[in-house]
Parts: C-alpha cells; structure tokens; sequence
C-alpha cells in the first residue's frame, strides 16, 4: 500500500484542514491522550527533526529501534489502535491546544516545503538514514492515525 505523499501540498494542505477541524473539547475514539496531548505527540517527530530537545537514543537502544521498531514506524502498514509509545512520545501533562495545533501545522508547512529532495537518504533520530518513502511513511501515517483517533478520516 502506498501512502499519500506528505511533501506534495495537497496532501499536507488536506492534513492541515483535517486538524484545523478539531477543537479543545474534541474526544478520542480511542486512547488515553486528549486532543491538546495528541497534537504535543505529534509535534515529537518534527521537534527530533528542527530541533535540539530530544536526546538520540544510545546503543544498544539504536540497533532494537533499527531491528524491530523501524519497519513498523516507516513502512506502509497502519499502526494499530492503543499501540505502545516511546518515553519521548508519551504525554501525560496539559497541554495548550492552540499552541500544539499551530506548532504542529508550522511543522508540516516546513516539512511540504523543504520537500522530499531534502528528506531522501536523511539522518533519523531513531532509525539511521531514511528514503523519503520512509520519511513520508512515518510522517503521514503517524498523523493519520492520530487524527482518525480524534474523528477526522
């Protein structure tokens, strides 16, 4: 299964009307986080990527990510729902919805424009060097299935 390509703008301009179809008040359909916490979880991926706030796991953490965890966060098959996070994905503290939600959309017009040329054969914080195949993989699916998680299909 190929997923939409997240570097074209169509498809980042219809991720960004299906989040800007959400509120404060919005419910799961499923999970723990509320809608403030899921869009903080999304802006993980972006803030390991444009910022310095993560630190990089270290070996032998690297090859169980590389070996077991890569696969299923960068290949094309849907995350199931209620799945295990990593430590720096979990929320667990408020968070300001109108603050995550700018964030996260700032994070996937950055990502549209600097476009897949950019992202193909780039280093992951995670997983060592990525196809723009795999980055956007990990980059629309995640978001995908969070926002199915919160009613936006």
């Amino acid at each position: 299964m190929t997923l939409p390509n997240i570097f074209t703008r169509e498809v980042s301009e219809s991720v960004i009307n299906r989040i800007n179809q959400l509120d404060a008040h919005t419910q799961p359909q499923w999970g723990r986080m509320n809608v403030a916490q899921m869009l903080a979880h999304c802006n993980v991926s972006y803030e390991m990527l444009y910022e310095d706030k993560h630190p990089r796991p270290k070996f032998p953490m690297t090859l169980i990510l590389k070996m077991f965890i890569k696969r299923i966060v960068t290949g094309p098959a849907p995350y199931k729902h209620n799945t295990p996070t990593a430590p720096a994905f979990r929320m667990t503290t408020e968070k300001d919805f109108g603050a995550e939600k700018s964030r996260l959309i700032t994070h996937i017009q950055k990502t549209q424009q600097l476009g897949e040329a950019y992202f193909d054969n780039k280093v992951s914080h995670s997983f060592g060097r990525l196809s723009k195949e795999e980055w956007n993989n990990l980059f629309y699916k995640h978001l995908d299935h969070h926002l199915k998680q919160f009613g936006q299909v």
